[in-house]
């Protein structure tokens, strides 16, 4: 098949790329490169640097294409309460633009990457599909919108849309800015150069990580599943977790202790989240394989970030 991987350059994208092309499918990548970074990519790539909502260019990219990931999006929910405007340009418009370019060239297929982020705070957990969004800042808002906006063009123009929303992925190679950066990598990074990680109220909150490698499986499934049109769909571990579990187990996999600093009175998000995964393992037989702790321990053997780290100190 051939494939369209919009923010094929970012953690996630290039992972999916990359098994894309291993699997021998011609897989294009667009990439603003705002978060994303070329070198991840395998050379037989064909790489684009410009902007989701580049109508034109889209035209050009989308020309032969079988499906399109669409994973182009500004992902930080703290920028996002600074900048509620460029998310809603990027995340809300680009998609729009997106769909608009499939619609003129023929594309058949659009699967989505939003985010679990849209659930909020809920009296149940694990959260389904059905249950109500409840977003708590503009990032959320804006994965919830351009799903409403997929599904509904997709009606009107006859594409074939599916939504997976994605929970707490991690892995090698996750970016790691200098503020707010995904707990799993900032984490271990303090636990290996010493620092301390700061928890939020007791530590309690719970969170939903699933492996980089497992998110991959689900949406190479989403492609060519039946049964998946206007669908949404979780895509997590299933596995409730919490962040001081997680400060546990990278203590067992780093062989180091880490210093813990609570801040009783920081918001640390909403106090539960974790998918209820049915959905997934009906409609893309989707089955997570690697466990928290092997995850992490995959994360050292195969990032030189921490690898080097590791080596340094032994």
């Amino acid at each position: 098949m051939r494939f369209l991987v919009t923010g094929g350059a970012g953690f996630l994208g290039s992972a999916l790329s990359n098994r894309l092309l291993e699997e021998g499918h011609h897989v294009a990548v667009l990439d603003d490169l705002s978060n994303g970074q070329q070198d991840r990519l395998d050379p037989a790539i064909d790489f684009t640097e410009g902007d989701i909502d580049n109508i034109p260019l889209l035209w050009s990219l989308l020309y032969d294409v079988d499906c399109v990931y669409h994973l182009a999006a500004r992902v930080s929910v703290a920028q996002s309460v600074l900048h509620p405007r460029d998310y809603n340009r990027v995340n809300v418009g680009g998609t729009v633009s997106l769909m608009e370019a499939m619609r003129d060239t023929g594309v058949r297929r659009v699967v989505f990457t939003s985010s679990g982020a849209i659930y909020g705070r809920l009296l149940r957990e694990p959260v389904q599909e059905n249950d109500p969004p409840n977003p708590d800042s503009p990032y959320a808002v804006s994965k919830w919108a351009a799903e409403q906006y997929i599904h509904t063009i997709g009606e009107l123009w006859g594409l074939e849309t599916v939504a997976l929303r994605i929970f707490n992925a991690y892995g090698p190679n996750q970016s790691l800015p200098l503020s707010h950066a995904p707990v799993v990598p900032r984490f271990l990074q303090q636990a290996l150069t010493g620092g301390s990680v700061v928890l939020f109220g007791n530590g309690q909150q719970t969170r939903d990580f699933v492996y980089v490698d497992d998110v991959v499986d689900g949406l190479i499934s989403a492609a060519t599943a039946v049964d998946v049109n206007r669908g949404i769909i979780n895509v997590g571990s299933g596995v409730e977790v919490s962040i001081n579990c997680l400060a546990d187990r990278i203590e067992q996999v780093t062989g180091r202790s880490v210093n813990r600093i609570y801040n009783p009175t920081g918001a640390g998000g909403v106090p539960r989240l974790v998918a209820d995964i049915s959905r997934a393992r009906a409609l893309l037989d989707f089955k997570p394989k690697i466990k928290l702790g092997d995850g992490l321990r995959l994360m050292l053997e195969s990032d030189k970030r921490f690898r080097l780290f590791m080596v340094e100190t032994h």
